[in-house]
């Protein structure tokens, strides 16, 4: 029988996972994870180059680059952890929007998918604080926000705060978090960048109430969508899409950021594409959510991808 790949396909036995494994696997939402694993894993390169690492006495490429791949699966881990709470306590709205998830289908069961929350939870502030102070600080930042989203006092119930608090943990801490590994987490680049991500983060993570705003509405939760309707909650989120990245040359001229790092303001272009398809509100056939969504995803990717390759070229002398 053809093996479950999507998070919308049903669930059957096959030669490879039961249904168990498999619900487990989505209870951690594997694409939302390679936004962390890869931008993180970008942020610390970055760091490592700013910080001129690589001239150290002690310098050991093979060291470091396992510095950074345990760094950034931590960060993946915790993402995985809030996804599998998230869902936790999420059954009834998932119920109604997403029935396709493994709790709602009944191959997992909510105070298993909260057990194994709590174990990530666990080895990730283990882990993190082995990695250096700062990474463990912000790493413990980044729990109590995802924790406290979904359990009491369970922010995601509050109109507009429910923003901010995914915003906060998935950008400025996560930018934050990344550079520490090998710099100083104050220094104005990585402040800046946060910055930008927690406002875009502010603005894009209006998407991905779309597909639930009847069931949120149903069962209490208030947010753009279900409060303003689609159109003008999109409205509302388009500053905060653009606002960032439009700010990229005055930020240059108040010398908040090197002057190489202008074409971040490119990035609006995508930004511009995230609104539209919010307004579209297309639902992924493939994937649970709609495609600005998906796109918010790809274009925060691409641009810590864009990021490091500036911020390599720039120091290492690279443009003319």
């Amino acid at each position: 029988m053809p093996m479950k790949l999507t998070m919308k396909d049903p669930y059957s036995k096959t030669r490879i996972l039961s249904p168990k494994i498999r619900g487990y696997i989505d209870l951690l939402r594997p694409f939302t994870l390679m936004a962390p694993i890869f931008v993180s894993l970008f942020i610390m390169l970055a760091s490592f180059v700013y910080n001129d690492a690589y001239l150290a006495e002690d310098f050991d490429p093979w060291r470091d680059a396992i510095v950074m791949m345990q760094a950034s699966l931590t960060l993946a881990l915790l993402n995985a952890a809030s996804n599998a709470l998230n869902q936790a306590t999420d059954i009834e709205s998932d119920t109604i929007s997403k029935p396709y998830r493994p709790i709602p289908r009944g191959i997992v069961q909510p105070d298993e998918a909260q057990s194994l929350a709590f174990i990530f939870y666990l080895f990730v502030l283990l882990r993190a604080v082995t990695i250096n102070e700062w990474f463990g600080i912000f790493v413990f930042f980044i729990m109590i926000f995802t924790v406290t989203y979904s359990l009491p006092p369970r922010i995601k119930k509050y109109l507009f705060l429910n923003q901010v608090w995914i915003a906060l943990p998935r950008g400025l801490f996560g930018v934050l978090a990344s550079w520490s590994v090998f710099g100083n987490p104050f220094d104005s680049e990585p402040l800046i960048i946060g910055l930008i991500a927690f406002v875009f983060f502010v603005g894009s993570m209006t998407s991905k109430d779309i597909v639930d705003r009847f069931a949120d509405k149903q069962t209490g939760t208030r947010t753009l969508i279900n409060t303003y309707g689609l159109k003008k909650a999109s409205f509302i989120s388009f500053p905060f899409l653009i606002g960032p990245f439009i700010s990229i040359p005055l930020l240059i001229n108040y010398n908040l950021l090197k002057s190489y790092l202008w074409p971040l303001i490119l990035f609006i272009l995508p930004s511009f594409l995230v609104f539209y398809l919010m307004l579209t509100h297309e639902e992924s056939k493939s994937l649970e959510n709609v495609k600005a969504w998906v796109l918010m995803y790809v274009e925060y990717l691409v641009f810590a991808i864009t990021f490091t390759t500036l911020i390599i070229a720039g120091e290492l002398g690279l443009f003319l």
